[in-house]
């Protein structure tokens, strides 16, 4: 595990994942999420939904052998000045079922206060042919400066 102070702006992390059938099912009954377009009626597959990716992403960067242990906290999203400060794009769909490669990217770090520093990582997630199906930037977190022994 990382401390705050070994973090810089450019450290990337990778990782993978796969959210499944059974998951998405489990995820959109607790979200209570009903969309018509989450099936695509051509191929018959599973479309996983914007926010069950992005919950995931962050699940999988928390798990990150440089992150995991540490106290940190999501703080919310600042977005993209070349977004018009959005945060999110969704640039092709996600089936269940398929792997998404995930790329971690430190793009800020901030002192806060004598316990904690504030870390802003940017998500890229991309297809087994590298084609980018989502990119989030500025996901802003709180993390102590000294994590628990």
């Amino acid at each position: 595990m990382k401390k705050f102070s070994e973090f810089r702006v450019g450290d990337a992390f990778h990782s993978t994942c796969s959210i499944s059938e059974k998951e998405l099912e489990e995820y959109l009954n607790f979200s209570r999420v009903r969309n018509a377009f989450l099936e695509d009626k051509q191929s018959g597959e599973q479309i996983v939904s914007g926010r069950a990716i992005l919950s995931r992403m962050e699940g999988e960067f928390t798990r990150l052998s440089q992150i995991y242990g540490n106290h940190i906290v999501f703080l919310g999203t600042d977005g993209d000045p070349e977004w018009n400060n959005r945060n999110t794009r969704f640039l092709k769909p996600l089936y269940a079922d398929q792997v998404l490669k995930l790329k971690f990217t430190i793009s800020q770090v901030e002192e806060m206060d004598d316990e904690f520093g504030k870390i802003a990582v940017d998500y890229e997630g991309t297809d087994n042919e590298g084609e980018t199906i989502v990119l989030s930037k500025r996901n802003i977190y709180r993390i102590k400066k000294e994590p628990p022994r």
